[in-house]
């Protein structure tokens, strides 16, 4: 049997699976991944496209990429809930912080913005960038089974095409091949949850909508009728390109059947909620899939790391389900390429199920309570499941009659949409994840009380555990964010006036480890300076205090103020992070030239 040998080997080519490979690639490391499938993503699915997620692609240099085939976040402003898109507007909602009281809070906390870009169009430039970094990729390629020893991990695929078995040896393997991961039922890998909580069909369709949707831009329309309440209504509209492309996303009971999926019936469907029965409409694709709320209780074993679908299964609330696969491959690509690189312990892998973990499982709860916070705007309506349509048109005739009943179900109304903020202006949740691990050196410092919700809220901190806080730099002639200045598979050191010596160790416990451990001085007369004193307000430390900021640019390690020894506390860090001592040879070679320890 044919073998291939490869440090680290992925199985799944989502967005778990493309941007592990992509980073790995970038920070040097030879992967493969494989897929089952012949090809990236052929329908829209996840699509939004949070910030933090933004500023991951910002790191492996496509942000620009992403942002062309994207609708920008002027396009996601509103949330629709209408009878139809030509009957009567029911409420609307400024969402994904492009309303008046949510868009300073958005622009501060990230350099880069929000934006929708439909899984099919977004993958495609995961892939061109792994793929220029120099990762490879075997398409139509199945995972037959997966074991692994104290050494390696022996992986039998087949090619798909022709039939061939071959084994793949690798260091490590990431298992991102989905809800019905291969990866995690050979391994074992155990979950919480439940699955199939409820039954969806989502409609591909072209169809123009623009004069129903330029004046109210927005990515979710959704449409209520009598008869029908679920969270989405009786249907809810996703768009994909304005204003023509589209996902029409409808729930059903398979207790009463299954729906029928024919052409005439999707458009018919269609027509009824767009309000115009003879409007064109062309069919793409017709799917069927099944609410979930699963995440695995560890994410990873031995030498096998899980992301992604695989890892936590959930509805689409919130838009988080391929913004967290793509920062859980943002956590684990930097600490395999250490592990395998012989930079890090093997112990490092452990941490990234430390921190994404309760992440994964956060993000499920919250996507299914926001599932459940969309009934109270079905109540509010009075649309119950299988009234008669006279009932159901009788009931929100009532609502927005001048009587005291219209006022009361009014206020109940405004407060089930004022809800929804949760949902879709959840910012605290997109971008507030907190780490503790061996990855991250306390500093005896609790994270700051939140002075707002912290799940509607972003509260940016330098604690360790926390992501870098964003603000805008002048470096020589251009500004930059303090995001920019950290990243890309390196450590970084920040540092202020007065301490120098903070960078000069840097280099020197850099070279002791063998990592890059760059050094970054915020200061006057640098060519980096705290033009606007962005910085000086977040950093929460004096002049001469540091930041160690990891690879994935959340903050390792902390000292508000110039340390005694600063080569040694670097030292005791790094030690941590990377679960082990400095290389013997390179101390030996600094004891010699008089350094002190």
């Amino acid at each position: 049997m044919r073998q291939i040998r490869v440090p680290v080997f992925v199985v799944g080519a989502g967005p778990a699976g493309l941007t592990t490979a992509a980073l790995l690639a970038k920070y040097g490391v030879e992967v493969l991944a494989i897929t089952r499938y012949p090809g990236t993503a052929h329908s829209p699915r996840a699509h939004i496209t949070n910030q933090r997620t933004v500023e991951v692609f910002r790191d492996l240099g496509i942000e620009d990429r992403v942002r062309a085939l994207a609708t920008s976040n002027e396009l996601m402003g509103n949330n629709v809930w209408a009878t139809s898109f030509a009957g009567k507007e029911i409420a609307r909602l400024e969402t994904w912080g492009t309303g008046v009281k949510r868009k300073a809070d958005y622009e501060a906390a990230s350099p880069s913005q929000m934006c929708n870009a439909p899984q099919h169009l977004l993958e495609p430039v995961i892939l061109t960038a792994a793929r220029e970094y120099g990762a490879r990729f075997l398409f139509n390629t199945e995972l037959v089974s997966m074991t692994q020893t104290d050494d390696a991990v022996h992986s039998k695929v087949v090619d798909r095409l022709t039939g061939e078995e071959f084994e793949i040896v690798s260091d490590y393997a990431v298992g991102a091949d989905g809800a019905q991961s291969v990866v995690a039922k050979q391994l074992g890998f155990e979950y919480e949850g439940e699955m199939g909580l409820g039954c969806a069909v989502n409609c591909w369709l072209e169809v123009d909508l623009e004069k129903y949707t330029a004046h109210r831009p927005g990515v979710l329309y959704w449409m209520c009728q009598p008869g029908s309440d679920y969270w989405v209504g009786s249907g809810t509209w996703i768009n994909v390109r304005p204003w023509n492309e589209w996902v029409l996303l409808f729930m059903y009971n398979p207790k009463d059947g299954e729906p029928d999926l024919s052409e005439e019936a999707v458009i018919a469907r269609a027509r009824a909620t767009i309000g115009d029965p003879d409007i064109p409409i062309r069919v793409k694709a017709v799917s069927r899939w099944t609410i979930n709320r699963m995440f695995a209780q560890t994410m990873v074993k031995g030498r096998v790391a899980i992301a992604g679908d695989a890892a936590h299964r959930h509805p689409p609330a919130n838009g988080l389900g391929s913004n967290t696969s793509v920062q859980d491959g943002f956590n684990l690509a930097w600490k395999l390429a250490m592990i395998v690189k012989g930079q890090a312990s093997p112990a490092l892998l452990q941490t990234y199920s430390d921190e994404r973990q309760p992440v994964a499982q956060g993000v499920v709860n919250r996507a299914i309570k926001s599932v459940a916070g969309m009934l109270p705007i079905a109540q509010a309506l009075g649309f119950q499941e299988g009234q008669s349509a006279a009932d159901g048109w009788a009931s929100l005739d009532e609502l927005f009659a001048g009587s005291e009943a219209g006022k009361r179900r009014r206020k109940t109304l405004a407060e089930a949409i004022d809800l929804q903020n949760y949902q879709f202006n959840c910012h605290g949740v997109e971008l507030g994840q907190r780490y503790a691990s061996s990855a991250v050196v306390a500093d005896g410092a609790v994270f700051p009380e939140p002075t707002r919700d912290p799940e509607l809220y972003y509260h940016p901190t330098t604690t360790p555990g926390a992501c870098l806080p964003h603000a805008w730099i002048q470096r020589d002639d251009q500004l930059v964010s303090t995001l920019d200045l950290v990243g890309q598979g390196a450590f970084t050191v920040l540092t202020g006036p007065g301490g120098e010596a903070w960078s000069e160790a840097a280099q020197r416990v850099g070279d002791e480890f063998g990592v890059t451990v760059n050094a970054v001085s915020i200061a006057h007369g640098t060519g980096t300076f705290d033009a606007y004193g962005q910085w000086a307000a977040q950093r929460e430390m004096e002049d001469d205090g540091c930041v160690l900021v990891r690879p994935d640019r959340f903050v390792a390690y902390r000292s508000t103020s110039l340390a005694a020894d600063p080569l040694a506390e670097l030292r005791r860090a790094l030690s941590a992070i990377l679960g082990r001592s400095p290389r013997t040879d390179d101390r030996a070679k600094l004891d010699a030239a008089g350094v002190s320890a």
